[in-house]
């Protein structure tokens, strides 16, 4: 059986192509509230058993919900053949924020990042990273309103399913999500990153750069040892010159590796004449990793030295700390249990 909710609408009116076209409508808009085929009241019987044997729709369920103190809210999601993901949902003051996950697992091997710990398992289709919107919206009072790529997995090591996953979201007949509402991180993929923009999507780029040196970035992160920083930061400037879409420097800060001023300053050279924020992160502990994280002290005096240096920053506030809320952390807490 296949997974009716990896079809864009203009596929399923082709799986449909015996039915008028408005049935094909019907059912994605159905699907997109998390429906199943049997509580789709204005498709005929036929219709829908022939839907029921050939395809099913719940190809996402969530197995365990984690509350922290700050109203966030940690999902472990399993998938139809056994395998668990993970996302996170943030209530926000414009409505509820929800971090999915593109693969089960990770290849990108970053030191400070869980999701990479026992490999890659498999890419996530669209309709699996849509189906985490689709389950995450029928359990919260307040429907999901803005869309992070920043769970398990890296969204471009996965391009297909995930710019099938922004078409499929943001399809008017659906949940028609703005591209405005989506925000896609990436470890730094140059030539996909240029592709992005090359085929005309317009979400927000947030972009993990984590150092200012090509030898510390290689260190922290493989994929520098592909794509050199200037390779990067230049791909995502075309990004932002094809898109008008300020890009999001993302900047995990790591004790004795990236907090000094002459990494403030390298920055300012690096980002120098190019619309973008810099988000400063405090580091999430994986006891896996021999990383350290910087005290709140020295993140809010990285934080001044780069805004003296007149770059836009922001210290980023933390949410589900309790939880295990960095990348891949439940899940790999959870396959270890088991």
């Amino acid at each position: 059986m296949k997974n009716i909710t990896d079809f864009t609408i203009e596929e399923l009116k082709f799986v449909l192509a015996d039915h008028p076209s408005f049935r094909a409508e019907q059912v994605f808009k159905w699907l997109s509230s998390g429906a199943d085929f049997e509580h789709m009241s204005n498709i005929p019987i036929a219709l829908k058993e022939k839907l029921k044997n050939e395809y099913y729709s719940n190809a996402v369920k969530i197995y365990k919900q984690i509350k922290s103190s700050d109203k966030s809210v940690k999902l472990l999601y399993t998938l139809n053949d056994g395998s668990f993901i993970e996302g996170i949902m943030i209530p926000q003051s414009y409505g509820n924020s929800l971090c999915v996950s593109t693969q089960a697992g990770c290849r990108m091997g970053c030191a400070f990042c869980a999701s990479h710990l026992g490999g890659l398992s498999r890419n996530l289709t669209a309709g699996e990273i849509y189906s985490q919107v689709i389950q995450s919206n029928k359990s919260f009072p307040n429907p999901i309103s803005k869309i992070v790529l920043m769970g398990s997995g890296e969204p471009l090591d996965n391009y297909y399913n995930t710019t099938k996953f922004i078409k499929i979201i943001c399809e008017p007949k659906g949940l028609n999500f703005s591209q405005r509402n989506i925000s896609l991180s990436t470890c730094g993929i140059a030539d996909k990153i240029i592709k992005l923009a090359d085929e005309n999507y317009s979400v927000n780029l947030s972009l993990s750069l984590h150092a200012t040196t090509d030898e510390t970035r290689k260190a922290i992160m493989p994929i520098a040892k592909k794509f050199n920083l200037k390779e990067t930061i230049n791909a995502a400037r075309y990004y932002f010159d094809k898109t008008g879409r300020r890009v999001s420097i993302e900047y995990v800060l790591i004790k004795g590796v990236n907090n000094t001023f002459f990494d403030a300053k390298r920055l300012k050279e690096l980002l120098s004449n190019f619309s973008c924020h810099i988000n400063l992160i405090m580091l999430n502990h994986v006891p896996e990793s021999n990383l350290t994280p910087c005290t709140k002290q020295d993140a809010e005096k990285f934080l001044k030295w780069l805004t003296d240096l007149k770059l836009s920053a922001t210290l980023r506030k933390s949410a589900g700390g309790e939880t295990s809320s960095a990348c891949g952390q439940l899940r790999n807490k959870f396959i270890k249990e088991k």
